[in-house]
């Protein structure tokens, strides 16, 4: 079966970049390692202020870049907009409302499995909202993914969730789920210093107004706080961003959310590695089963 016409109106994209088959591997190992710094950088800061904090080092990085580099701006009205609405979407309301359920009682297995749906939603809104069709091999390979997840997960924690906890992360989920496919649909290429800038200013304004009225603004600082934040900020905040943001831009968007399968088992390893938590036997297994499930969503069909 052939599509008749192409659901997304929007400028023709150009070639991918040589450097796009490393990003699956590299995306990967950025946004797993991010747990570690994030889970040191929480003992010397509020959550949601620790975000914008992250988010003023973004800025105070990007632009004396912008200014050495003088990349071109976007051209259109629409084009600033649709930047805005990712960062909004995603590195604004996602990231805050994650360390919102986090501070407000969803334990780390809660949040895990919840957030772990958003590959399984991307693939039910996908054929709807970005013309792809969803092979059932590739709905075996999501589904392997997800109880991989929730192996892991269920495997680390003993620790409960409250309600409003796990209802903040099913909020979240919502927000990086519509940034996705918002990106997917309209995201035009852009050089990433310019989308960076404007998706962090947005986020910094975000973060800002939700810490207002709950945190006080305060920092214990000290060299781990400094280096965790340094590490959030290039490697999460720029690197893995773009990253994830090209995957999505240039191949087909259920595959490039799979990754995220990847995260919980990754950022379980690094901190069994760096901060020397326990990881049980049956966490392994359920690293492997995940690992598996993403293999099948992005091996190639073969040709007959």
């Amino acid at each position: 079966m052939t599509v008749d016409a192409e659901p997304r109106p929007q400028a023709p994209k150009a070639a991918a970049p040589r450097w796009l088959f490393a990003a699956p591997w590299a995306f990967v190992a950025l946004w797993s390692f991010g747990y570690t710094p994030t889970r040191v950088a929480l003992d010397y800061c509020e959550p949601i202020f620790m975000l914008a904090v992250r988010y003023m080092g973004v800025l105070a990085v990007l632009i004396p870049a912008y200014l050495l580099v003088r990349p071109p701006l976007p051209q259109r009205p629409r084009d600033w907009m649709h930047l805005a609405i990712v960062g909004l979407l995603i590195q604004g309301a996602y990231f805050t409302l994650t360390n919102i359920a986090i501070k407000i009682g969803a334990s780390a297995a809660g949040l895990g499995i919840v957030l772990a749906l958003q590959p399984i939603l991307i693939a039910l809104l996908a054929p709807r909202l970005a013309g792809e069709i969803v092979e059932p091999r590739v709905w075996i390979g999501l589904l392997l993914g997800l109880a991989g997840v929730a192996v892991v997960v269920l495997a680390k924690s003993t620790a409960g969730a409250t309600l409003a906890g796990i209802l903040t992360a099913f909020a979240a989920l919502v927000f990086i789920t519509a940034g996705t496919l918002w990106e997917k649909r309209f995201g035009t290429t852009h050089h990433p210093i310019v989308a960076n800038l404007v998706q962090c200013s947005v986020a910094l304004v975000v973060a800002l107004a939700a810490a207002a009225p709950l945190e006080r603004f305060h920092i214990d600082w000290s060299w781990p706080f400094s280096l965790s934040m340094l590490y959030l900020v290039i490697g999460n905040s720029i690197v893995a961003m773009t990253l994830m943001l090209a995957m999505i831009r240039y191949g087909q968007v259920t595959r490039a959310s799979s990754l995220l399968f990847l995260v919980p088992p990754g950022s379980a390893l690094f901190a069994w590695l760096i901060l020397g938590e326990p990881m049980p036997p049956l966490a392994w297994i359920g690293m492997i089963v995940a690992g598996i499930g993403v293999w099948i969503v992005n091996a190639k069909r073969a040709k007959a």
